[in-house]
């Protein structure tokens, strides 16, 4: 997978890790211009590469009255505006085969969620549409058993597939990450993104509402570059406490510019 084949994708030639950033779910139009405004400010000043991140629907909740979208077609419809205002590539995550079509109007980069990475017909409806396809790694596997869902996609005669980490489940209520799958899923040729909100989500809380250790972020950011992931996953909102999905794991926007800041001076020690 090349980089440069993803739509709009900028600072291609910068050197740094890519960063795929935005809201858990698109709450509204307002707030994803706002969020995309504020991510393209930070990008372009530091040459980051940007995919804008947001779901159009959140179909894995704890409970029935959780917040899961704010209506398919018109949450891509925001999506599709944000790419068109800012000239910026998105990625937006299906759950089902028949919503890769459907999705691959509005967006640059299909996700498959966590859960769903072993779901054939999913990964095979993803590669038929020929776009981009970020198979995010089950919390239940190793790096190493990702080459099967990689292999999927490029027997499905899609070449281009990114591989994102996050975290692995442990025990009943929290997430703990392996930095070992990193490089063991760069061993297929794809690129590696680590997660690096959700992979400091505390899952499965007695209240239906999963939570989460956001003064981490920093720490597994900081040792993901360290450790040579391609790119970094990120979701943030002007303000978490209020954000209507996974608030609890969330970076405030107004502390990205400065985590980014650092993590470019690690990518540079690094390299």
């Amino acid at each position: 997978m090349n980089m440069f084949e993803i739509p709009k994708l900028k600072h291609t030639g910068s050197g740094n890790f890519f960063l795929m950033a935005g809201p858990c779910a698109i709450e509204g139009e307002e707030m994803a211009l706002q969020i995309a405004e504020r991510l393209i400010t930070i990008s372009d000043k530091l040459q980051i590469p940007l995919i804008f991140k947001g779901s159009y629907r959140k179909a894995n909740r704890s409970r029935l009255d959780s917040f899961t979208g704010i209506g398919d077609e018109k949450a891509l419809r925001i999506l599709q505006k944000v790419s068109q205002t800012f000239d910026i590539p998105t990625v937006t995550d299906i759950h089902e085969s028949q919503e890769a079509a459907m999705a691959a109007e509005y967006v640059d980069v299909l996700q498959i969620p966590a859960f769903l990475c072993r779901q054939t017909d999913l990964l095979v409806a993803a590669a038929q549409t020929g776009k981009v396809v970020n198979i995010k790694k089950g919390q239940f596997l190793s790096g190493e058993a990702m080459r099967f869902a990689v292999d999927k996609v490029r027997e499905s005669g899609n070449e281009k597939v990114i591989l994102t980490d996050r975290g692995n489940s442990f025990g009943y209520s929290d997430m703990v990450v392996d930095f070992r799958n990193l490089p063991e899923m760069q061993s297929t040729g794809a690129p590696v993104v680590m997660d690096v909100t959700h992979s400091l989500q505390q899952p499965n809380q007695s209240s239906g509402v999963t939570g989460g250790k956001p003064a981490l972020i920093e720490t597994i950011a900081k040792a993901a570059i360290a450790v040579g992931a391609d790119g970094l996953f990120i979701e943030t909102h002007p303000q978490p406490s209020v954000a209507k999905s996974d608030g609890a794991n969330m970076l405030p926007l107004d502390q990205l510019e400065g985590l980014m800041e650092k993590l470019i001076r690690i990518r540079q020690a690094v390299r």
